[in-house]
């Protein structure tokens, strides 16, 4: 079992007199910067000298500099720019501004685990990663309620880290809902295990194939969306709220029966030693070599491969069946 962490278990204190600076204003760096604005913090926000998110920023009343400014100004350091161009920001901006005693935090434990940010032995390294998208962590925020969120202290250069990373934790809010313990190694593996094996890579495959199947028979592509994707929202939904047996109480003793009868025909042996093969190249660097390669390259593989799935059969009749709903717009 591992260990949580409540409100109580995390003193705001630990944070008194310090500068967060805040490494990017996007999803995860507005809804942090705000949070801990809100919770009584002083916060100040690091971006390029180009960004647009500067006049974003500096309308919210938040003090916004460049990277290095707000790296030597700051007592913690939390970097939350997006994983394939912070190695290159912390080595140019923020390592030559890091003093001893500092907190150097993440999110995402990928640069960190992967060694694209090597932090001197002086300074304590900690990772704080809200389990929800940053528009939601703030929206929850400012409704008296906390998105669940993981810990964990991969460096204790001061003796003080993990308290400075629970009174992080409750001034983003997350110690209201639960804070659980662990390792950037276990968050950083796991993470992009989830990613890959059914999150995004294998929900999207998996549907796509079911959609393929259905209009290759010969069905409406109209009919194969809905069964094949529009529908997806309502499980996962009922999974999310009560897990794989809640789901298959609520659906009709058919729904239930082809799941429990043919789900391992769909998801076989085969297809399990996929995933280990994916989750191998996780764990001995495989996919985060070929990630940091790919944008060092220019992504040469990865536009195309977005672009193949932006026009997918799939997504045309979908925008299309979309537009019959307007209450859908993602805006």
């Amino acid at each position: 079992m591992v260990n949580v962490y409540y409100d109580q278990d995390a003193d705001l204190g630990a944070l008194a007199g310090k500068t967060i600076g805040i490494i990017g204003y996007g999803s995860q760096g507005h809804a942090h910067a705000l949070n801990l604005r809100d919770n009584g913090q002083k916060v100040m926000v690091g971006l390029y000298a180009g960004s647009r998110s500067r006049e974003t920023a500096a309308a919210e009343g938040l003090a916004v500099a460049d990277v290095s400014e707000v790296t030597a100004a700051s007592d913690v350091v939390m970097v939350l720019i997006p994983d394939h161009v912070q190695g290159e920001t912390y080595r140019n901006e923020i390592a030559p501004n890091l003093k001893p005693g500092n907190a150097l935090m993440v999110a995402h434990g990928f640069s960190i685990h992967y060694r694209e940010m090597v932090p001197p032995d002086n300074v304590d390294v900690m990772m704080v990663a809200p389990k929800a998208p940053g528009h939601r962590m703030r929206e929850l925020f400012t409704e008296g309620v906390g998105v669940p969120g993981l810990l964990a202290v991969h460096q204790d250069a001061t003796g003080n880290a993990k308290q400075i990373g629970l009174a992080y934790a409750k001034g983003v809010g997350c110690t209201s809902a639960g804070v659980l313990e662990t390792t950037i190694k276990d968050e950083t593996e796991s993470d992009l295990f989830g990613e890959q094996s059914i999150l995004c890579g294998g929900v999207t495959a998996l549907v796509n194939a079911a959609f393929e199947t259905l209009v290759e028979a010969g069905y409406p592509q109209e009919i194969a969306y809905f069964e094949c994707l529009h529908e997806l929202k309502m499980i996962v939904d009922l999974m999310y709220q009560g897990g794989h047996n809640y789901m298959h109480f609520s659906v009709s003793d058919t729904a239930e029966y082809g799941s429990l009868s043919r789900r391992e025909r769909i998801i076989d042996e085969h297809v399990r030693e996929n995933m280990r093969a994916v989750l191998r190249e996780i764990q001995d660097g495989t996919f985060a070599r070929e990630w940091i390669t790919e944008n060092h390259e220019g992504r040469p593989r990865f536009g195309p491969m977005r672009e193949a799935a932006q026009n997918a059969p799939i997504e045309s009749i979908g925008k299309e069946l979309r537009g019959m709903m307007p209450w859908m717009d993602p805006k």
